[in-house]
């Protein structure tokens, strides 16, 4: 059987999708080949040809894409391959939907499980080890009847360990970053067993490092019978992303995943915060934080996500913010793209933040006051850029301000009443966005579309005009 080329694979899907291939380098091809064959199944082929339709590798890739929330291309792009390259859990990405449990009634049989740490990583005290573990245990402790108790010695359900490369399981570990650890399903041996690659920097609270709870608490998600999520607000999603530890509350979706499994917490749980559901584009109440363009696409952001449109797709592709700009706040207010600086401006309380594609711009975040806005103003509801006339509007509670992206600083006359420029908008602007020549300022679940030339109001629309519902 011979092995595949990737490039070859890929120019393959040029031709049929009839799209720019870019070229990747040597490196990257073998690095996605790799990638494709741990985490997607990826299998080797021979001789593939254009009669024999699409070839496994690139309906592989993009699997990848569609899993990721990708512009599904089939190429192998700089987007694609910035995912490929994100920390991640080892366990492969197959046949996932939403939640997803490993079939074949892979579950433990019983509800009180034993653990045993085997080694410590050298990155952390013993006890601040223990302490990320058992926490870790409990998060799932907490909504399901199973109980967890620690020994010291014999073979425990789950065993955890520190290991590098190969470390005796077959999976070996591939150094810093990438691989961070993986788990076995319930089964009788290794399953149910945590390994942690010791390769890498684990860290008790900091996020100069992976958190070992986050990690350990993903991974005892496998070790109890659960697969990955495609929703990237959950805990099971494969894609490592940093929360703080003590605020961290369970995912719906992970909820819903181990309970499908054991059922509910049969104890009495004391009152406390419940995780945000991941937001739907199929909600009609929803009120976006922000909206925005990005070299041609078009952006959404609702709390820690945001969804993205691609010019040739109409089908919005949802993420964490973190997963796209690490160095970004949690959640926005306002977004705007400036085609001038080719950057984006994200907006959060008094500060904001500029990203050239997914790099934070030295000396970023600065506060909201260098853009000339007075100290008074404490946040930005909404930005708007228009590239015609380089102008970037800032709107404040019902006023607006004018800033020239040319000479750097506001323009003289403001703040100006919304309503004074944009007839008939006596509403809080929420979001803002200019396609096509036309002004779009939303306020709650509604979108007010404006002539940029006249300022008339043409149409009330539902936020469901640009993000349409893909739940079908």
């Amino acid at each position: 059987m011979k092995t595949f080329t990737l490039s070859f694979l890929l120019s393959l899907s040029a031709a049929a999708f009839c799209m720019p291939l870019s070229q990747p380098s040597v490196q990257d091809e073998q690095f996605a080949e790799y990638y494709l064959k741990n985490f997607f199944n990826l299998t080797e082929e021979s001789g593939p040809t254009l009669r024999r339709g699409i070839s496994s590798a690139v309906k592989k890739l993009m699997e990848m894409q569609r899993f990721f929330g990708l512009q599904i291309t089939g190429n192998l792009d700089a987007d694609t391959l910035a995912v490929m390259k994100k920390p991640r859990c080892g366990v492969p990405d197959v046949d996932v939907s939403q939640y997803s449990t490993f079939g074949n009634n892979l579950k433990w049989d019983k509800n009180d499980l034993t653990y045993r740490i085997e080694n410590y990583t050298p990155d952390m005290t013993q006890s601040e080890v223990d302490d990320s573990m058992e926490k870790a245990l409990q998060v799932w402790a907490k909504v399901t009847p199973l109980r967890f108790t620690r020994i010291y010695s014999g073979v425990a359900d789950i065993m955890i360990s520190f290991g590098r490369g190969s470390h005796g399981d077959f999976y070996p570990f591939d150094g810093p970053d990438g691989t961070l650890a993986h788990a076995f399903a319930p089964s009788p041996g290794i399953g149910g067993d945590a390994h942690f690659d010791d390769d890498e920097t684990f860290t008790f609270r900091s996020n100069k490092g992976y958190v070992l709870f986050l990690v350990a608490a993903h991974e005892f998600g496998h070790s109890l019978g659960l697969s990955h999520s495609q929703d990237p607000g959950a805990l099971m999603y494969p894609v490592y992303s940093y929360q703080n530890p003590d605020t961290f509350i369970l995912p719906r979706d992970d909820v819903k995943g181990i309970q499908s499994l054991y059922g509910a917490n049969e104890d009495p749980v004391p009152p406390g915060p419940t995780a945000p559901t991941t937001p739907d584009s199929c909600d009609s109440t929803m009120v976006l934080d922000a909206v925005a363009s990005l070299r041609g696409e078009m952006l959404f952001f609702k709390n820690k996500f945001f969804w993205r449109i691609y010019p040739q797709s109409y089908t919005p592709q949802q993420t964490l913010i973190a997963n796209f700009w690490p160095d970004a706040p949690p959640s926005v207010d306002a977004a705007y793209e400036s085609q001038l600086s080719d950057r984006v401006f994200l907006f959060k309380g008094e500060k904001v933040w500029a990203f050239s594609g997914y790099d934070l711009v030295q000396g970023y975040p600065k506060s909201i006051s260098s853009f000339g806005l007075p100290k008074s103003v404490n946040k930005v509801d909404a930005a708007l850029y228009d590239p015609e006339t380089g102008k970037t509007l800032f709107f404040v509670d019902s006023n607006y301000y004018s800033y020239d992206e040319t000479m750097k600083k506001m323009d003289n006359g403001f703040p100006k009443r919304v309503d004074e420029t944009f007839s008939g908008m006596s509403s809080k602007v929420t979001a803002a966005l200019l396609h096509r020549g036309f002004t779009y300022l939303y306020s709650g679940p509604y979108m007010y579309e404006f002539s940029s030339r006249t300022g008339r109001m043409l149409r009330l629309l539902r936020n469901s005009y640009f993000l349409p519902c893909t739940n079908y």
